[in-house]
């Protein structure tokens, strides 16, 4: 599940969570109308031109992905750590565009959308999205040394994540330590896709890509985590080690493995 924190020159860094939505711009508390909305945290971005629209965007944040939502007249550029949408690192955003933002630092700028001591200049933004493990409910309000031991890393069961660490690891889970290769985007697309009957957009290998990143930090942590530090020509030691820490920490085990083998086994058979 992913954490979004918005940064920019004069502002704290604000953070959402999802099921929120960080609505900003130069004066969006004039732009909407009163009271207040669950779930929706307004940012004042300091010394903006004023040409700028009173609200610029919002960022909206769900269990699975974080969308920003351009709103403002003018325009922004956006540039993501990862493949923009469309295949670009950068895309010009206008009213009415939307963009999927990538896991990692994704940078704005409001063009020309900065004023100080008379002078023009870019207005420079910061979001950060995180991917954060999903955690049992019945585990809130608990504390680290207060007797109870928390869950460890976890992803929901069933979802996308949970699937793709599957195929990533299933040769450590079947037994097959010999394994030549982790298994490539397009072998874990097919094995999804034969398990659950859907592969969501695991056709693209991009995707593919950015959730082997997400499950890389859930089970190695931030400072350990070798997708951090991915040298050229070694994706494939990357991925290696990836798989293997799947089954080491136990994000996903072989009777998991077998739970869904058997699940696709029967889905194919003839009614009745």
């Amino acid at each position: 599940m992913p954490t979004v924190t918005l940064r920019g020159p004069g502002i704290a860094p604000v953070v959402a969570r999802p099921g929120e939505t960080l609505v900003f711009g130069r004066a969006p508390h004039d732009a909407l109308p009163p009271g207040r909305v669950p779930g929706r945290v307004l940012v004042v971005l300091p010394d903006c031109s004023p040409h700028v629209s009173r609200l610029i965007g919002e960022l909206v944040v769900s269990a699975e992905r974080v969308v920003l939502n351009w709103l403002g007249s003018g325009a922004g550029q956006l540039a993501g750590l990862f493949d923009a949408p469309g295949g670009a690192r950068r895309v010009t955003m206008t009213r009415s565009l939307s963009a999927q933002l990538d896991e990692g630092e994704n940078q704005l700028v409001v063009l020309l959308g900065r004023q100080l001591d008379g002078q023009l200049s870019d207005l420079q933004l910061t979001i950060e999205v995180e991917a954060t493990a999903v955690s049992d409910p019945s585990d809130a309000g608990r504390r680290t040394g207060s007797g109870a031991t928390a869950a460890g890393p976890a992803l929901e069961r069933g979802g996308r994540e949970w699937f793709v660490a599957l195929a990533l690891a299933e040769p450590w889970l079947a037994g097959r330590d010999d394994y030549p290769r982790p298994p490539s985007n397009r072998e874990i697309y097919e094995r999804v896709l034969g398990w659950h009957g859907y592969a969501w957009n695991l056709e693209r290998p991009q995707r593919v890509d950015d959730i082997i990143r997400v499950i890389a930090l859930l089970s190695f942590g931030p400072a350990d985590n070798p997708t951090r530090t991915q040298q050229p020509g070694r994706l494939q030691n990357t991925r290696f080690a990836v798989a293997r820490r799947i089954a080491e920490v136990g994000l996903v085990t072989a009777a998991d493995l077998a739970e869904v083998e058997r699940a696709a086994h029967y889905r194919k058979l003839p009614p009745g």
